[in-house]
């Protein structure tokens, strides 16, 4: 019988003892693969984290940029609405006023002349209203954002690059020129 079964070697069968011993090295071994992995994990993750915290930042930054252009926008359409139709209206106005200059040199239309400067003063003041204003021109000095120079002409009596005369009246709506005084500017004697 003894035949049957040989007997084991004990250098070649290792015991439960040296099993459970060579098993809890590895087990250590990947534990710290794993969590030394995970320590480069954790970092990589916090950065992953602060990268997306700064773009949700940026991102919030550019939505109100966003939304504070889209206001001013809407809020500048919304102001100079009315320009085309006073860009359109300017040519009456001038048309008012060179009628009421030639009725006042000819001085016979009396009652007529009154109630073309009653018009005339009616639809300044409806311009008015929309913001839309002459610019004052005459003896200021010549600013090219107002003014358009058709003649120079010179001046002892003025500075020079002062306005001596407007040939035609510009407008402005708030701030922005719609159409710009075209005037006669000095300049130094010769």
């Amino acid at each position: 019988m003894a035949a049957d079964h040989p007997e084991k070697d004990p250098s070649q069968d290792p015991t439960p003892e040296a099993d459970q011993s060579q098993a809890t090295q590895e087990e250590n071994a990947s534990t710290d693969e794993f969590f030394g992995g995970a320590d480069d994990q954790v970092e990589k993750l916090k950065q992953d984290l602060a990268d997306a915290e700064k773009r949700v930042l940026l991102a919030q930054a550019d939505l109100e940029n966003y939304r504070k252009r889209v206001q001013r926008e809407r809020d500048d359409q919304f102001k100079f609405a009315n320009v085309p139709l006073l860009t359109d209206i300017l040519p009456v106005v001038d048309n008012l006023q060179r009628a009421i200059q030639s009725a006042d040199a000819a001085e016979q239309a009396g009652g007529i002349v009154d109630g073309i400067k009653l018009v005339e003063k009616q639809l300044l003041e409806a311009m008015k209203k929309r913001g839309c204003e002459p610019i004052e021109a005459e003896g200021q000095p010549f600013d090219p954002n107002f003014h358009e120079a058709i003649m120079q002409q010179p001046s002892a009596d003025v500075e020079p690059n002062t306005v001596l005369h407007v040939a035609q009246s510009g407008y402005k709506v708030f701030d922005r020129c719609i159409r710009a005084s075209q005037v006669i500017v000095s300049k130094a004697p010769d």
